[in-house]
């Protein structure tokens, strides 16, 4: 079934989504730096976060829609001067990630200040294929916030 995926800015969900989002327990798999439920205090704090980044940056992170239903955030943030995807979908919409990767990918390599995106793994993540079918090389093990992630890069020019 072809699901409409739209990108639309993180301000135009209502924190209690957010917050309930990132408060399901089968987040924390996956997500080391998750400390624990979200409030609506935390998802306030998260998108603020995130509306800098677009000010700061000129891109960030997007509430990511399927058939105008929420199903997740991601996008774009800048590290450095390194340009890092995210994905974070809900529970009931990781089969979407493939298709909203893909659609991310393509704006990306519409965007000349994007040569090239990496990709942070969590040591739990073991199902890697997708990666490198799509072309992205492994870089090597690097620590953020006191958590390893695994870096993957893939050129978009």
């Amino acid at each position: 079934m072809h699901h409409a995926i739209t990108f639309t800015r993180l301000t135009t969900v209502a924190p209690e989504l957010l917050a309930a989002h990132m408060s399901e327990a089968r987040m924390a798999m996956h997500m080391p730096l998750l400390a624990g439920p979200w409030s609506r205090v935390d998802a306030v704090q998260f998108v603020a976060a995130k509306e800098a980044c677009w000010q700061r940056d000129g891109h960030g992170h997007w509430a990511i829609l399927s058939d105008g239903r929420y199903v997740g955030w991601g996008g774009f943030q800048k590290e450095g001067d390194e340009w890092d995807f995210g994905l974070v979908l809900r529970p009931d919409a990781f089969g979407l990630g493939r298709a909203v990767t893909r659609q991310a990918l393509a704006f990306a390599r519409s965007d000349s200040r994007i040569p090239f995106v990496t990709f942070l793994l969590p040591a739990s993540r073991r199902n890697l294929g997708a990666l490198s079918r799509m072309g992205a090389r492994f870089v090597g093990e690097v620590a953020h916030s006191g958590a390893t992630f695994r870096k993957f890069r893939l050129d978009t020019a």
